[in-house]
């Protein structure tokens, strides 16, 4: 039956994602150091990955599950009026470089969705991010791609199907967002008492 083939190759992926999923907590702790203090994470994709860009932006901006403060978070696929001025002035691979180096400032973390992680107009992202001072991280189908050359970190879904792929980054958001949250509410360690 399609769904059993469906839900086999998902635990399939998610299985294979263990250690990926680790790699999306380690960026849910690293924001919830550096957004509550001013900086901004810009999210970007194309598709599917535009819609979870904006899931994620909903998520920080709004609340995950915990109720705090609202975080600088952009998804620039949602930024439509830009989109296609840019689009039509400059050609789509502009699309979002053009609005990083907007928006970006150095100590800003650019994330980049892409499940094929060959589209130019997110390499051209993450480019610009890089070249910004941001820190940038993707998250992609399978590698060897040219996004995975051009951030500092990813997380890669090894699937066949797209929608595995899409599937798989949507549970890493949502860590990412688990993690965010829980050391957000994490007590302050104790500094040491000097001698």
């Amino acid at each position: 039956m399609i769904v059993d083939r469906h839900l086999n190759q998902l635990h399939q992926a998610l299985t294979a994602a263990n250690d990926d999923l680790r790699v999306a907590a380690q960026w849910g702790r690293r924001l919830a150091k550096v957004l509550p203090g001013g900086a901004r994470l810009l999210v970007a994709g194309n598709g599917g990955s535009a819609a979870q860009a904006q899931h994620l932006t909903a998520e920080l901006v709004g609340r995950y599950v915990n109720e705090r403060h609202p975080m600088s978070v952009i998804a620039l696929p949602a930024e439509t009026s830009s989109i296609t001025a840019i689009a039509n002035d400059y050609g789509v691979e502009h699309v979002y470089a053009r609005q990083v180096r907007a928006h970006g400032r150095p100590g800003d973390v650019c994330l980049i969705l892409s499940t094929s992680g060959r589209s130019p107009n997110v390499v051209a992202a993450a480019e610009a991010a890089r070249a910004g001072g941001l820190r940038t991280w993707a998250m992609t189908g399978p590698g060897p791609n040219p996004l995975l050359e051009k951030v500092d970190d990813a997380i890669t879904v090894h699937a066949a199907q797209t929608c595995t792929i899409h599937e798989v980054h949507l549970v890493a958001l949502h860590v990412l967002c688990a993690e965010f949250d829980a050391a957000l509410l994490a007590p302050e360690p104790l500094a040491e008492a000097s001698h």
